[in-house]
């Protein structure tokens, strides 16, 4: 009968560890997604400013032009939105596909369904004071 009431609390325990562990998982993905979510608002407004709460000033966009190796800036990229939603708005869709981290590192896969071409990007984010941040983003685009 005393193993039996030693194993109990020991059972408790390891489910309250265990149910505090999940909680913070997913309060720590919430807190990626609210990030990802700004990058998005970007992409339905036309408004290039919200990218300055989902990127890290330093951060820089990668991709394959021609075979080769290409980068944009932040800035850069930020100055290629007027502030005008998309026409096509309407019919565009964005998906938060995958989201993986480990303590303040994280990559999310996202996709930007247009009726004109796909996106995949690769978002890896680190959580630099308290803030979730795109550090770097690798996109294919895939035209229709």
């Amino acid at each position: 009968m005393r193993k039996f009431t030693l194993i109990i609390p020991a059972v408790f325990t390891f489910l309250i560890l265990f149910s505090s562990y999940g909680i913070a998982q997913d309060a720590e993905e919430e807190l990626i997604r609210e990030a990802v979510e700004y990058y998005f608002q970007t992409h339905a407004t036309g408004n290039g400013e919200y990218l300055r709460e989902a990127f890290h000033p330093v951060a820089n966009l990668y991709f394959v032009r021609d075979d080769e190796l290409a980068k944009i800036t932040l800035e850069d990229y930020i100055a290629m939105f007027d502030g005008t939603p998309p026409d096509d708005e309407d019919r565009r869709v964005r998906t938060i596909d995958e989201i993986d981290f480990s303590g303040n590192a994280a990559i999310a896969t996202i996709t930007l369904d247009y009726p004109n071409a796909v996106y995949t990007d690769y978002m890896s984010m680190l959580k630099i004071e308290g803030e979730w941040k795109i550090v770097n983003k690798t996109f294919y685009l895939s035209p229709r």
